[in-house]
């Protein structure tokens, strides 16, 4: 095949840009060369419209003191006349001899500086090159002669102010033709420091943050600099004295006017307020691409720090600057996404200062599409496309030979649709200049292109017989510059024979060249360019030349001298035999010192008698007028040691590898071997690199003994070889040599087939051949294909066979299902087959299976577990690999539950050929049906015939609850529900039950029967105050199921018990073991609230109480109660508000008692309250006054019999008050001690929760001295009310307490 130009590929080597540089023209965008030279000469007789290649800006300041310049350069084919206007009328330059145009150009020259005056000539002026092909316009130039005014006269007063006060120093330079430049300067021509807190703002003012005593000075002056002019011109001088404080006292006490200060204020520290820009936002507008520069400066004690943020977004990182010591932001090549809200934040130790600048980014119009020159042939269609944006959207208008299109000569080849203009079978008279012009209120866009309707052959520009030399290895650009309407398509060949040249090893450029991306020894010719279009072909001739490459194959070494002796650096080069090197050596860079003791020959630098100064770098250059190359060694210098020890390591690499006697399969690799670092080399590796296949991926190739400098290697077909060597020794092995040159062998048949060859079907009508294919360096030549043949394996069919490419699979379809098939994948490529293939045996592909199972039978092994039978179905009708049998069956629902829901259909799958299976798990008493399915690789067959079975009757699960209600003295009453699961027909119940002890021995069991249709029963005749465990089942004609247990126990029989201890379980009803929490309740005040609760259940239970705000969504707050008290106070609560809360039982995961909600009360000024007039005080203080009369009774008792009272001996002793409270951290009460054997009484049991004291908790109660009144609790947990009796007592430790205990404590601390 011929390499053609393939016009979307853009490969340019960048070393090769001279070469190409007169045609870098894309295919749309094909231009008449008009530079001078050879090229240019070949093309002289071709025409081509104007173009304008230089012009003046479009805002053009020039100097008035110079003449002005208004350039205007075009070429063109004849060159072009020019002619401008000026404010959009003729300007006639012959009428005015101040102005001339330069021979062969359209540049004016406005001579001045003799006479006239720059602002006459101000204005708008715009060229036009003209010739026969079109007219060019340039841009609008406006001219204005640049202006740098003086500065009004004023009279400045000087400034005085107080030491911390801000201050502003005015500039309003002149306004001047462009802007001036402010700097503040001192007398001396001194930029004026600054810093964070006096610094120069966008527009020229000084602004300071604070004034110091440092900053009184008579000379701020600003100055302007106009740098078109070079003029620089200078504001009066500005006085400012600060007055520290001694100072102001000093001037006060003189009687000095505070009018005549700055400001009237003190100079306090003082929070920041912004200097400039006012207000708390602002508004700033800018153009795309331009600097975006935001100001923030404040004033403040001390110097505010400024911080910058933008709004719901983030700062750009590599286009935000900070200008100004912060206070100014720079946001460069600004665009459309940077509009939005800027935020400037002021900050210092008393407070912050916001601004926020809203931003918004216009547009000037921007090329997306610029319009580009077409060269055309006659017939030809082609577009000019111009297609702009801004902000706003600019609009688009056309010209053509600078006059609107509208009004224009009309041309039939044309057509505008908006931005783009259709040519279509143009002609000769279609050729003009087109003029594109985009604007918006920001500024406007002008372009030119011209059509140029050309009817040309094709014309090669590259000097015939071109000569190239190339270094190996590196890439070769062959030039084809190229001319031709219309556009020639270019093709290239090598040799005399014209042999065509492969896109995967070439790659051919719009211009034409020809790259080699890699140049080889074999790349050496002569190659030929052919130039073609419909009106013609053009040819030319280039040689190419590849040399090898220069190398230094022994590179000088690093090395430690002492000094006084000598040392030599050894260079030895290796290069092209045609190329002459040049050989230099330089020290640090630079020169050799001009010394006799530095000597050069041919490879070795020599230098005696090494001093100190010798010490450096030293570096070997050689170069041919085609490449360089270079190797250095640091040289040091030591004083004289003595002999080191020799030191051993892994051998440096070999080098100046090079390969010979290259045949087809064999070539011989050469050597040379590098130190072997004290340790003899005992072998060689070689390795080798396929660079087409697998480049940069090393494979072991051969090894040899470390005698051997040479080896013969065998080599692969159509591989591109390159080979690198490693040296080893007893220490280790070397790094890898430099590679090889490369080698490329000749291509041949392959030798070896694909793996893994494979046929299976995935549609019933197909099969898939699949295989894994042969890399690259298996394919022994290009082009590899594979030949894929098949044929049914029972039939008589030829072998039908099909050559597909490099892939690794082939569809076979329209094949019988599930057929047997034999196949081969034979590989081929462009030199020839390979060996013949092994077949492998496939199948073509499944379907569905069409028969079911036949015969299916059910044998019921137990009442959860069945047998199922069945025929095995036919092999043909199973239409694919047979995968197993596959068994549905579910439950029949009643028709009550046929309704609710889905029946759920249960699968078992028997793998292989089986023909019976087991089904577990059935449920007793129930009917079940099944059917049977057969699966193979595609899915599932037909369902057999329904089949149903029954499973017999199986043991009932366990009652579903068993509840003990109604106890009394004798009896007890038994509740239950049926099991949940009956599996069959109840026929009774069995309840046993049997009598527990105080010391939780079991006593003898009782047996009962109950009829199946009983759900309640009662136990007569049973002891009093007893614990009975009871035992629950039912029972089927398949015997009994699991048991429910419960224990309960009778009621007390109070008359019986009377002066008899209560049991251990505590007095009164019948207890099912489970947890209760019941009758939660809470007290609240303002800030705190009492939570009580009652408690049924197993002893030593530990509480917890969780609250949090009723109707908010925050986390339970969790509160852990000491001991096992049933009561809680809840501190810290705010007034007014509404809590929820409620109680759990810890270790028992989940169990919590219902929500309580309580609310606190409103927070008052004084909580106050005439307690004698509440109920529960009148009723506290007559429990108090029963239990002091009962305790005098006692006292009187004991001393009449001659005891002493035990109360006032340990006061005396412990000197502590004789009732102690209830201890908030463990919830138990202070014991009391008698005073005959000082044992602790028992302590006193927990208050019931509903705030009761019970009989068995203590003999003296409030229950008994106070009639059931129920008393209040603190949020301690200890009651509200107490009694107030004085008691008088010796103080204890200079500590007197008069607190008199509570009845609560009381009531547990005496007998």
């Amino acid at each position: 095949m011929q390499l053609k130009i393939m016009p979307k590929k853009k490969y340019l080597s960048a070393g090769r840009v001279p070469l190409v540089l007169f045609l870098c023209q894309m295919i749309s965008a094909l231009e008449v060369p008009l530079d001078h030279g050879k090229k240019a000469k070949l093309l002289e007789d071709l025409v081509q419209p104007p173009t304008i290649t230089q012009q003046s800006p479009k805002d053009y300041i020039i100097d008035p003191r110079e003449n002005i310049v208004i350039q205007c350069e075009a070429k063109g084919k004849p060159p072009p006349s020019f002619s401008w206007t000026r404010n959009g009328t003729h300007f006639d330059i012959d009428k005015d001899p101040l102005v001339t145009m330069r021979p062969g150009s359209g540049t004016l020259v406005i001579n001045i500086m003799s006479e006239g005056k720059a602002e006459t000539y101000e204005g708008v002026y715009q060229c036009t090159a003209r010739n026969e092909r079109g007219a060019a316009i340039s841009n609008n130039i406006v001219i204005r002669p640049s202006r740098s005014p003086l500065w009004t006269k004023e009279k400045l007063e000087p400034i005085t102010l107080r030491n911390g006060q801000s201050l502003v120093l005015p500039c309003r330079p002149p306004i001047g033709l462009p802007p001036a430049i402010i700097f503040w300067m001192d007398n001396s021509f001194q930029r004026l420091p600054q810093s964070e807190r006096v610094s120069q703002g966008l527009n020229g003012d000084l602004y300071f943050s604070n004034v110091l005593p440092e900053d009184t000075r008579e000379d701020y002056i600003c100055y302007a600099r106009f740098n078109h002019t070079q003029t620089i011109q200078q504001k009066q001088p500005i006085s400012v004295k600060v007055i520290s404080v001694d100072e102001l006292n000093d001037t006060i006490a003189a009687n000095l006017s505070d009018t005549e200060f700055y400001g009237a204020k003190s100079s306090k520290e003082r929070p920041p307020t912004l200097l400039t820009p006012e207000g708390n936002a602002s508004h700033k507008e800018e153009l795309r691409g331009n600097v975006l520069s935001l100001e923030c400066i404040a004033e403040g004690l001390p110097t505010p720090i400024i911080y910058w943020i933008k709004e719901d977004g983030t700062l750009p990182i590599n286009r935000t600057l900070y200008r100004n010591f912060k206070k100014t932001l720079q946001i460069t090549h600004v665009s459309e996404a940077d509009s939005g809200n800027y935020q400037c934040i002021a900050k210092n130790a008393l407070g912050a200062v916001h601004h926020t600048i809203s931003v918004t980014v216009k547009a000037a119009p921007y090329w997306i599409t610029a319009p580009q020159n077409l060269v055309l042939s006659p017939g030809e269609d082609g577009t000019l496309i111009c297609r702009a944006n801004g902000n706003p959207k600019p609009t688009i208008g056309w010209l053509t030979n600078g006059v609107p299109i509208e009004i224009a000569p009309d041309d039939p080849s044309r057509k505008i649709d908006g931005d783009t203009i259709i040519f279509t079978h143009v002609q000769e008279r279609s050729s003009a200049v087109y003029q594109c012009n985009a604007s918006n209120e920001y500024g406007y866009l002008l372009a030119n292109a011209f059509v140029n309707v050309l009817a040309e052959p094709p014309r090669i520009l590259t000097s015939a017989n071109t000569l190239y030399q190339v270094i190996a290895n590196r890439p070769a650009l062959l030039d084809c510059a190229f001319f031709g309407s219309p556009l020639p398509t270019i093709e290239w060949f090598k040799g005399a024979k014209g042999r065509a040249l492969h896109e995967d090893i070439y790659v051919l450029h719009e211009n034409g060249t020809l790259e080699i991306p890699v140049a080889q020894k074999d790349s050496t010719g002569t190659y030929t360019c052919v130039a073609r279009n419909k009106l013609g072909v053009a040819k030319n001739e280039v040689h190419l030349e590849i040399k090898d490459p220069t190398r230094i194959i022994k590179q000088p070494e690093y090395a430690v001298v002492q000094r006084g002796s000598k040392v030599s650096f050894e260079c030895k080069v290796k290069h092209d035999h045609t190329l002459i090197p040049t050989v230099m050596w330089l020290k640090d860079n630079g020169e050799l010192p001009s010394e006799k003791r530095f000597t050069v020959d041919k490879d070795h630098l020599v230098i005696t008698d090494v001093s100190d100064d010798d010490g450096g770098t030293y570096t070997c250059m050689a170069n041919t007028s085609l490449d360089d190359v270079s190797a250095s060694a640091v040289l040091r210098v030591v004083a004289p040691t003595p002999t080191p020890a020799p030191i051993y390591d892994v051998p440096n690499p070999p080098f100046d590898l090079e390969l010979t006697n290259q045949l087809d399969k064999s070539v011989q690799l050469t050597w040379t071997p590098g130190d072997d670092n004290n340790s003899p080399i005992t072998k060689f590796i070689i390795e080798y690199e396929d660079g087409m296949h697998e480049a940069g991926l090393w494979h072991h190739q051969a090894e040899v003994s470390g005698t051997q400098t040479t080896a013969q290697l065998k080599l692969s077909p159509y591989v591109n070889y390159s080979f690198r060597v490693m040296a080893e020794n007893n220490i280790g092995r070397s790094s890898p040599s430099e590679a090889s040159e490369q080698y490329l062998t000749k291509a041949a048949e392959p030798d070896q087939n694909p793996t893994a060859v494979e046929g299976l079907g995935t549609e019933p009508d197909n099969l898939v051949i699949t295989w894994k294919p042969l890399n690259g360096f298996e394919s022994n030549g290009p082009g590899l294909q594979y030949k894929v043949s098949w044929r049914q394996k029972d039939g008589d069919d030829e072998w039908t066979s099909v050559v597909v490419a490099n892939v690794s699979k082939y569809i076979v379809s329209g094949t019988p299902t599930f057929v047997p098939y034999l196949i081969k994948v034979q590989a081929l490529n462009d030199v020839g087959f390979a060996p013949e293939p092994a077949t492998v045996m496939g199948h073509s592909g499944e379907d569905l299976p069409m028969v079911a199972p036949g015969n299916v039978r059910v044998s019921v092994v137990n009442s959860t577990l069945a047998e199922v039978h069945w025929d095995p179905v036919p092999l043909k009708s199973i239409r694919g690999h047979l995968q197993g049998y596959r068994v549905y069956y579910w439950k029949a629902q009643s028709s009550s539950k046929r309704d609710r829901r889905h029946i759920e259909k249960k699968i078992l799958t028997f793998q292989g050929s089986k023909t019976h299976g087991m089904l577990p798990g059935l449920e007793p008493y129930s009917h079940y049906t099944l059917n049977v399915r057969v699966v193979n690789g595609k899915g599932e067959g037909p369902a057999s015939s329904d089949r149903g079975f029954h499973t017999p009757e199986g043991v009932p699960s366990a009652p579903s609850s068993l509840k003990i209600v109604n106890p009394t003295l004798d009896s007890l009453t038994l509740e239950w529900d049926p099991p949940s699961h009956p599996n069959g027909i109840l026929t009774e119940y069995t309840l046993k039950y049997q009598p527990i002890n105080s010391t939780h021995e079991l006593g003898p069991l009782v047996d009962i029967k109950i009829p199946a249709n009983k759900t309640r029963w009662t136990l007569k005749n049973l002891n009093f105050s007893t614990r009975y465990k009871f035992y629950f089942s039912a029972q089927t004609s398949a015997g009994s199921g699991s048991q429910i247990t419960e224990e309960a126990i009778t009621t007390v029989d109070e008359g019986k018990m009377a002066g008899i201890p209560p049991p251990d379980v505590g007095a009164g009803k019948v207890q099912a073991v489970t947890l209760r929490i019941s009758n939660l309740t809470a007290a609240a005040a303002e800030t705190y609230a009492n939570i009580s609760w009652e408690y049924e259940g197993p002893e030593h239970v530990n509480f917890y109480v969780e609250y949090g705000v009723a109707g908010s969504k925050e986390e339970w707050r969790k509160e852990i109660v000491n001991g096992s008290r049933s009561f809680f106070g809840l501190k810290g609560l705010m007034p007014g508000t509404a809590y929820k809360v409620r109680v759990g039982a810890e270790g028992h995961s989940g169990f919590v008692s219902s929500e309580d909600v309580f609310e606190t009360g409103p927070a008052m000024a004084s909580r106050q309250v005439d307690i004698a007039t509440q109920g529960w005080f009148i009723g506290l203080m007559c429990a108090v006054a029963l239990l002091i009369l009962i305790l005098l009774i006692v006292c009187f008792i004991r001393r009449n019999k001659g005891g002493k009272y035990p109360v006032k001996e340990k006061e005396d002793a412990h000197a502590d008050p004789e009732i102690q409270p209830m201890k908030e951290d463990d919830g138990t009460f202070g014991e009391y001690s008698d005073a005959e054997d000082h044992k602790p009484l028992k302590k006193g049991s927990r208050t019931p929760s509903d705030r009761t004291v019970k009989k068995e908790d203590s003999d003296d109660s409030l229950v008994d001295y106070g009639e059931g009144v129920n008393g209040q609790f603190n949020e301690d947990g200890s009651f509200i009310g107490q009694y107030s009796g004085k008691k008088e007592k010796e103080p204890a430790e200079g500590n007197e307490s008069s607190e008199a205990p509570s009845p609560v404590n009381a009531m547990n601390s005496f007998v």
